[in-house]
Formats: C-alpha cells, sequence, structure tokens
C-alpha cells in the first residue's frame, strides 16, 4: 500500500489522469479551433497524446504532493493557449473554450459511470471504473473554481464587470498560490472533497 493505495489502484489513478488530462486539453484545442483560432492546433495541441499537455510540476509533482496531503490528485496540464482576438463571439467564445476541458470531464464520468452501472464487474473492473469517475470529477470541480488561472475563471471573466476583470488579470500570475493558501489555510479543500463526494454520489 502507498498513501493508503495498492499499486494497482495507483496505477489506475495514473491512467485515469492521463486520460483525463489529454481529454480535457485537446478538447478546449479542438473547441478554439472550430471558433476561428488555430494557435493551440499550430503547437499540435488537438491531440489525445498525454505528452504534448504534460507539464514537469503542475502533471506530475502537484498530484503526488496533493494525494498525501489530501488524499486526491489535484492537479494541472501545460496551458493550451490561444488567442482571444481570433475567437468567435469575443470574451463569450473563449468562456466556451474554457468550458470545453471540464465540461469533457464530466462527459467522462458519466460515461465511467453509466458503465460502473450496467456491467456486470468484478472487484478489479469495478474498483478501477469508480477511481476513473472520482479523477475525472475531481478535474471537472477543480477546473471550475473561478479563480485564474482555472477554467472557471475564464467563463466568469465573460459575465464579470470590468472592475472584477481587472482584478482577474492582475491576479492571474500568482493565482495557483491563491488557491493553494485557500486550501491549506481554509475550509476550501474540505469544500472541494465534499462537492466532488456530491458530485459521485449522484452519478454512482
Amino acid at each position: 500500500m502507498i498513501f493508503g493505495y495498492s499499486v494497482s489502484d495507483l496505477i489506475v489513478i495514473v491512467v485515469s489522469i492521463l486520460i483525463g488530462m489529454s481529454v480535457h486539453e485537446a478538447m478546449h484545442a479542438y473547441v478554439s479551433l472550430k471558433l476561428g483560432d488555430t494557435t493551440a492546433a499550430d503547437q499540435g495541441r488537438v491531440s489525445l497524446n498525454p505528452f504534448r499537455h504534460v507539464d514537469p510540476f503542475t502533471t506530475l509533482i502537484l498530484p503526488v504532493v496533493t494525494l498525501i496531503l489530501f488524499h486526491a490528485p489535484i492537479l494541472a496540464a501545460r496551458p493550451v493557449p490561444f488567442n482571444p482576438e481570433r475567437v468567435k463571439f469575443g470574451e463569450f467564445g473563449a468562456a466556451i473554450v474554457a468550458a470545453a476541458g471540464p465540461l469533457s470531464n464530466l462527459l467522462l464520468a458519466i460515461i465511467g459511470a453509466l458503465l460502473f452501472r450496467v456491467l456486470p464487474l468484478d472487484t478489479f473492473i469495478a474498483n478501477a471504473l469508480y477511481l476513473f469517475v472520482f479523477i475525472n470529477v475531481v478535474l471537472f470541480i477543480f477546473n471550475l473554481v473561478p479563480i485564474p488561472p482555472l477554467d472557471g475563471s475564464r467563463v466568469l471573466y465573460a459575465f464579470a464587470p470590468e472592475l472584477l476583470q481587472d482584478l482577474m488579470r492582475q491576479i492571474e500570475s500568482f493565482g495557483l498560490i491563491i488557491i493553494f493558501a485557500l486550501v491549506l489555510l481554509s475550509g476550501f479543500g474540505g469544500l472541494l472533497l465534499n462537492l466532488d463526494q456530491f458530485v459521485l454520489q449522484r452519478l454512482l
């Protein structure tokens, strides 16, 4: 057992993270391309190859640390580049691009939950599907947090007044520090886990 997980659990978690992350980032790039911006596509980001989306710290080191601290992996891939000025519908187009990532994780979680419900499963497959759903729910919830640079902030930005937009631009460079301060120094991490469990219970 490692961090309370068996070796097989950890393998399933890693594979689930790679699948969830790759689909998430590829959908950002794909929707951006469909809305008129080729920036991500030109860099090969419309791809399910996880190596095109890996960031050494936020994708590899961060989930291990958060798995130890919070018993749930929190991670981020290398950001998908896009040019808001080239995306159709302006700020609302940018919000659609941002929402595509976490919504793809919700879709993966729903597919995994449907398989969990309808297939005759042995213990290993049932546990693997549960972890797959859990990982994608975590990615869905975490990325919708409306603090830059997470996807939820871009969705909020499209509807926010100018004063709030200015504030969001100012804090974007150290937004992840703010998020981890909230997780470590307040009940924010517990709130995220409660939201994860709420969605899991509805799906499974």
